[in-house]
């Protein structure tokens, strides 16, 4: 039975490593080795309740919620306002899949200036798509609080972005 549970398990991280990946490096700012421990941290939670776990309706969800939570006990418990930077792309290379690199540098970055709930907001709201219960209910906050927060976070994304987000629009 422990084999079953655990072959389980290695298919749903084999299939959702990617995508909490890619949530957990907009919730990083890009931080790439952050978003590596928090997609292992998530797995690791993930795997020791694997038996509930995957008796729930939407296990996929469920591992969103268990990144954010990590993410956001994370940036409690860090004791300075630090970012580690890592080397900046060349300029003249290509982007990967016809992606905007000074678009997406300049997005990032304005993620990572604004506080990490309103980055978690608003990776949950647009990026995953989730409703405001759904955002809510990750955050263990109320969906008026959500509202709240995603009208003010996008408010201070816009503060930040000014009129250079138009220039990338004319792209």
């Amino acid at each position: 039975m422990r084999h079953g549970r655990g072959s389980g398990f290695r298919e749903f991280a084999a299939g959702r490593s990617g995508h909490l990946y890619r949530s957990a490096c907009l919730l990083a700012s890009g931080d790439t080795h952050l978003a590596e421990d928090l997609v292992q941290e998530t797995l690791g939670r993930m795997y020791l309740r694997w038996g509930r776990i995957s008796r729930i309706d939407n296990p996929a969800a469920y591992a969103q919620t268990v990144l954010v939570r990590a993410f956001l006990t994370h940036q409690r418990r860090r004791s300075a306002g630090e970012r580690p930077v890592g080397t900046v792309p060349d300029p003249g290379a290509p982007a990967p899949g016809g992606e905007d690199p000074a678009l997406r540098l300049t997005l990032l970055e304005a993620l990572g200036r604004l506080a990490p709930k309103d980055r978690a907001v608003l990776v949950l709201r647009y990026w995953e798509d989730r409703s405001v219960e759904e955002t809510a209910d990750a955050m263990n906050t109320s969906s008026a609080a959500v509202r709240t927060r995603t009208s003010r976070a996008l408010a201070r994304l816009r503060e930040q972005l000014g009129g250079s987000l138009s220039a990338f629009a004319d792209l």
